[in-house]
């Protein structure tokens, strides 16, 4: 069988752990690395994969795999599905979302292409979970509780925001679904930190939530990429009241999301041109192997 060729585009955090998983599929092969400076220093795991700075240095390519920050993947992801290779990325702003795929959609299927998009753990496979959840119970409120852990979007949009050196969002789930957000910066010589406590608490990631910004002098310090969430239900099925149903998991974030990544990239090779979420798409399409096989092992 023809290996699934992927281009991981990125090479932080959630590219290195997508590139683990892609070598750990049996059905898939790495392409390359795209960098916007293609280099290999300081990454030795990288000695026999090409890194390069477009795509196109790296011959047939089925499934980029977007490990760009989610502020950088339209443009991103455009740019790709205009080359007729599908694209499968980890954006991470839920209310922007709809507007993400409305956008990706007719340029995936003009080029023949499939893009699968908010395709991490959250959103993505949890919200296959509460998908599933409010199928069970139809009439009802689930509560999706974060943490406690490094939320990599929101660090990421931290660091964005000029005079900050570094910086790590902590998620602190309240309960019922409500977080508080803990942001620890570490910022450059002569900068204002009322400034960038008011553009921290003004950004979209963190408009919503209560935030709390605190200065540090080393954010390494403080670093840890575990995460976890905790997902309830109580609802109603048919006629039947209180139905309880709960899903709980402790991560590692940029191991987790790389996985779900490979899934999905695996999956868009069988789905038709267009743009999709992850609670568009068959589960069993995310998974390697024989169809009747899986439904054996698993039904």
């Amino acid at each position: 069988m023809e290996k699934i060729r992927v281009a991981i585009v990125g090479y932080g955090n959630i590219g290195r752990a997508a590139l683990e998983a892609v070598q750990a599929a049996p059905d898939m092969a790495c392409a390359g690395i795209v960098r916007r400076h293609p280099s290999k220093e300081g990454f030795p795991e990288l000695s026999d994969i090409p890194v390069v700075s477009d795509v196109r240095e790296l011959g047939k390519v089925d499934v980029a795999i977007l490990a760009t920050p989610s502020r950088k993947v339209e443009e991103t992801a455009l740019k790709y599905l205009e080359l007729g290779i599908n694209t499968v990325d980890s954006f991470d702003i839920h209310t922007q979302i709809c507007d993400l795929r409305a956008t990706l959609d007719p340029v995936a299927k003009a080029h023949g292409a499939v893009s699968v998009i908010s395709a991490g753990w959250d959103p993505g496979s949890d919200s296959v979970v509460r998908a599933l959840m409010q199928g069970l119970a139809p009439k009802g409120i689930t509560y999706t509780n974060f943490g406690p852990g490094r939320s990599m979007g929101h660090s990421v949009a931290v660091r964005a925001i000029p005079g900050v050196r570094d910086a790590l969002s902590v998620t602190i789930p309240v309960g019922t679904g409500i977080h508080r957000r803990m942001v620890y910066v570490d910022l450059e010589e002569g900068a204002d930190f009322a400034a960038v406590e008011k553009a921290v608490k003004t950004d979209p990631y963190f408009v919503h939530d209560e935030t709390h910004v605190q200065q540090v002098p080393s954010v390494d310090d403080l670093n840890d990429v575990g995460h976890g969430v905790n997902l309830v239900r109580k609802g109603v099925s048919g006629a039947t009241h209180n139905q309880l149903f709960e899903f709980n998991m402790k991560i590692n974030n940029p191991a987790l999301t790389g996985q779900v990544l490979v899934l999905v990239a695996r999956a868009s090779m069988r789905q038709r041109p267009g743009c999709y979420t992850m609670i568009e798409i068959p589960v069993i399409d995310l998974l390697a192997g024989e169809r009747d096989d899986l439904i054996r092992q698993l039904v």
